[in-house]
């Protein structure tokens, strides 16, 4: 059974790394003891459903050719054969090879919302949260740099936040061509995208968002 921490307070910054005060985090989100079984349940669940499955190989049916026989039953020394179109030969139909098929795994809702708050536990020393991103006044990718050094942002950056929001309209177009940084809908959250982040940077609002989504 999992073991809900007290809450915990972290500072909220501006972009420039300047502190503009407090806020609480939820115990049952961001302070529980991480369920490393489940969070691998559900790492596994989000690999396997992104995979196509599209792989197909042709059994004898279904290559072309191997109407005729192509030797006389007996008298030529040689093995029997009914077909070239045999697994035996070359250009024959492949015995038990893969066919299109879904990798889809499923995980209860319950398990899948422990996990997320088991990673987010697990990650809490690295998760920065600011206010906004609305000091990111033009979309320019020095602008991106200049805040990710400002908040001391280090090797893979994810950053979560709601892009379609006024503060945030320069996100997007600033971020885009940085390649250690991922941004991040608080409703895409992901346990993935959680484990393999060196540094965490999440706006106020997608923190409260992320919250009453996983504290129900």
């Amino acid at each position: 059974m999992t073991k809900n921490k007290e809450n915990k307070t972290i500072k909220v910054l501006s972009t420039q790394g300047s502190e503009l005060g407090q806020m609480n985090l939820e115990g049952s989100v961001f302070g529980v003891e991480p369920n490393i079984h489940v969070m691998y349940l559900a790492l596994k669940r989000q690999l396997n459903n992104a995979r196509a499955g599209l792989a197909c190989t042709k059994t004898r049916a279904e290559v072309s050719g191997g109407g005729k026989k192509p030797w006389k039953q007996k008298g030529t020394g040689r093995a029997r054969a009914g077909s070239l179109r045999s697994p035996l030969f070359r250009g024959g139909g492949v015995i038990f090879g893969p066919k299109p098929r879904s990798y889809e795994t499923t995980l209860p809702q319950k398990a899948r919302k422990l996990a997320l708050k088991s990673a987010l536990s697990a990650k809490f020393d690295i998760i920065t949260v600011v206010k906004d991103f609305s000091e990111i006044t033009e979309a320019k990718t020095k602008a991106m740099v200049k805040v990710l050094n400002d908040l001391g942002a280090k090797g893979k950056t994810l950053i979560i936040a709601d892009l379609n929001a006024d503060e945030n309209k320069n996100l997007a177009l600033s971020a885009r061509n940085i390649p250690s940084v991922k941004l991040l809908l608080p409703s895409n959250l992901n346990v993935k995208d959680l484990v393999e982040a060196d540094t965490i940077i999440a706006t106020e609002s997608a923190i409260n968002s992320i919250t009453e989504r996983l504290a129900k």
